[in-house]
């Protein structure tokens, strides 16, 4: 597994193909940061599928809504539409490109409308750049974010077993 240097900023993603080690960049995107840790200390994340995940681009997650496998409303086909119960944020965009292992927030058409969904490049995607908030960067395990299913929704799909932060794990 790499160095862990910042254990309050490094989360540990234990997913149905691995664990999925990510740097988190408060210094591009504090507010985003701030919420990725409160939706983790809260166990939010656990158990939420992947629910958009498309070949040479990106794996979608972080519906705690509908997309929580054993929450009260998690409805595999609203998947993808839903948020937490937390405000929406206001975007925190930077020159931070979109690279292979990029975590980036997922949003609709309004640039203020993240809240919890978020992706991971699994390519480098520079249509995205300074569009997107980057909020981190997988530092180990993007060999296990490649084993991902794929589909749009995903039959069967791979989830967020736990997320954790490194000085909490």
């Amino acid at each position: 597994m790499a160095e862990i240097k910042d254990p309050e900023n490094t989360l540990i993603m234990e997913t149905t193909k691995g664990r999925v080690v990510i740097e988190l960049r408060p210094d591009l995107a504090p507010g985003h940061v701030a919420r990725i840790k409160e939706l983790v200390g809260e166990g939010a994340y656990d158990g939420v599928v992947f629910h958009r995940v498309i070949e040479d681009f990106m794996a979608q997650t972080g519906d705690v809504q509908f997309g929580k496998q054993g929450g009260a409303s998690f409805n595999p086909a609203r998947a993808g539409m839903g948020g937490s119960d937390k405000p929406d944020l206001k975007a925190e965009f930077s020159a931070e490109s979109h690279v292979r292992g990029t975590c980036s927030m997922a949003r609709s058409q309004s640039p203020n409308s993240a809240n919890s969904q978020f992706f991971i490049c699994f390519t480098d995607a520079p249509w995205l750049n300074r569009q997107y908030t980057v909020w981190g960067k997988v530092v180990d395990g993007m060999d296990n974010i490649d084993k991902i299913k794929r589909g749009e929704p995903v039959k069967d799909p791979d989830s967020i077993v736990s997320i954790k932060l490194a000085s909490a794990a």
